[in-house]
């Protein structure tokens, strides 16, 4: 059982695969980077200079300043602008690994179609196999 866990670690299926979970990773990071850095400030700015960041609304009644603030003393907040964030994040992202799925496939060489194996008789119009020399069906020699 070791033994096949082993070739199951070491396939290359498996190591294209944590490849892959860890390019996404970085990449989401920079997306995310992104997006908080650069993207947001100047849609804040275009809004009415709004940081989305420090959007929230405190859960116990009390009013604070900032999200800082709220989170000093631990009041409980929902931090929507953060969520508002993420979302953009999470769209841009699914729009370039479609993008990028999108360039993969087209760069992908397309499957040969296979040979085939049959053909159909003149006569009978069933299907005989291609190498036939006559329908096994009705007999016709000129398939």
């Amino acid at each position: 059982m070791l033994e096949e866990f082993k070739k199951f670690l070491i396939s290359g299926n498996m190591v294209d695969m944590a490849v892959g979970f860890i390019f996404g990773g970085a990449f989401a990071t920079v997306v995310k980077s992104l997006v908080t850095n650069v993207i947001m400030p100047p849609v804040g700015l275009l809004l009415g200079k709004v940081d989305f960041s420090q959007l929230f609304i405190p859960l116990d009644g009390n009013s604070y300043n900032t999200l800082a603030a709220a989170e000093k003393v631990g009041a409980p907040i929902i931090k929507y602008g953060a969520t508002i964030n993420d979302i953009i994040s999470f769209i841009i992202l699914g729009f370039v690994v479609f993008m990028f799925i999108k360039a993969y496939n087209k760069m992908k060489e397309p499957e040969a179609e296979a040979a085939p194996t049959t053909k159909v008789c003149s006569e009978c119009a069933m299907e005989i196999p291609i190498d036939a020399k006559k329908c096994g069906y009705c007999g016709n020699i000129n398939v």
